[in-house]
């Protein structure tokens, strides 16, 4: 093997960051859905996975056809936007307009679901939640733990994507 091949290995090897299990990937996934978000209270995403396979997406968002919190504020009845639909809530509803049914589905969602969207998640028979962080006010361990639901919490995930794109010897940027 010529050097010059072994010192570009060795090159793509430090670029490289380490290789995210599969939680911390679909956690990372549903970060980057959660920049969708148009609700300024809470940035959330949600990624429901299939056999390592993601079968949708959601973020908190408006109805379609109505304003963004982002441009015409937020809507607050009892301390909760009710202008937004939550991310858990907007996953579900993309899985069933695309004909993909989330039961025995894992839910990744950057925070703890409300209530609301716990007993959604139920309902549709997602088997298991992992989540980095908590939310306020919420039921949803007390319910998650009646029906059998597993919840795993894990540290938060690099907000890092790590492309080194001069690195990879099999690319170069496009002019």
């Amino acid at each position: 093997m010529s050097q010059k091949l072994k010192n570009n290995q060795k090159n793509v090897k430090q670029a490289v960051a380490k290789r995210p299990d599969w939680d911390e990937y679909f956690l990372k996934l549903a970060m980057l859905a959660s920049e969708r978000s148009t609700c300024p209270r809470m940035h959330c995403g949600c990624v429901l996975v299939k056999n390592k396979n993601v079968i949708a997406t959601g973020y908190n968002g408006s109805i379609p056809g109505d304003d963004h919190c982002d441009d015409a504020g937020c809507l607050v009845v009892d301390n909760h936007c009710v202008r937004t639909v939550h991310a858990e809530m907007n996953a579900l509803i993309q899985a069933a307009r695309h004909g993909n049914s989330a039961e025995g589905a894992t839910a990744y969602v950057t925070n703890m679901p409300c209530t609301t969207c716990a007993k959604a998640l139920i309902t549709v028979g997602i088997k298991r939640i992992v989540i980095f962080s908590d939310f306020h006010d919420t039921l949803a361990t007390e319910f998650f733990g009646k029906a059998n639901v597993k919840i795993d919490k894990h540290a938060i995930p690099s907000t890092q994507i790590v492309y080194d794109l001069d690195s990879y010897t099999s690319a170069r940027r496009s002019k």
